[in-house]
């Protein structure tokens, strides 16, 4: 697998987040969702476009990562069984899709040059 260089002579794989460790492949279908998610978010974050303009990239690199946040969400709302956790992927799903809806309004209103 490739290596991005990090910090400090640190690497890690290619498509990872720092300080996320990568769970084993196989598990169970919540673990493969899990994965699958994430790994659609590294995907669409790495594509997103880049304009030079912090605002624009911060904007553009956002949207997935929350998106990200909203399919972990709905994995646990879908094989999860605490009633704590799943109030909060309830509440995270919530709050995401309200933050994505402000950003693509942000954007329509500033297009990148």
């Amino acid at each position: 697998m490739a290596q991005q260089q990090m910090p400090m002579g640190h690497s890690m794989p290619s498509g990872s987040m720092p300080g996320m460790a990568m769970p084993s492949q196989g598990g169970s279908a919540a673990d493969k969702a899990m994965m699958d998610g994430m790994a659609t978010m590294n995907r669409d974050m790495s594509a997103a476009p880049m304009t030079g303009d912090p605002d624009h990239d911060f904007v553009a690199m956002m949207i997935p990562h929350h998106q990200g946040a909203i399919d972990m969400a709905e994995v646990v709302l879908k094989y999860g069984k605490d009633p704590q956790i799943r109030k909060l992927a309830q509440d995270i799903v919530a709050a995401q899709k309200k933050e994505i809806a402000e950003m693509k309004a942000w954007q329509a209103a500033h297009p990148a040059r």
